[in-house]
């Protein structure tokens, strides 16, 4: 089974790419499970990581007003 990043031969999941990341976030800005984005779990913890990392460089908000 193909998930998202495999099927568009993504390597590394960038945390400077915010429009992917966004994707994979919910209306209130926190991460979709593993069901429901369809990730593998090795891509679902990079995702995690990337999320908090732009977070953490203010390309993300923590919690969506």
């Amino acid at each position: 089974m193909q998930d998202f990043f495999s099927q568009n031969n993504i390597k590394y999941i960038d945390y400077k790419d915010v429009e992917i990341l966004k994707k994979f976030l919910n209306p209130n800005g926190r991460v979709f499970q593993r069901r429901k984005t369809g990730l593998i779990a090795k891509n679902q913890r990079k995702l995690a990581i990337a999320v908090k990392r732009a977070r953490f460089m203010g390309l993300l908000p923590f919690v969506a007003k």
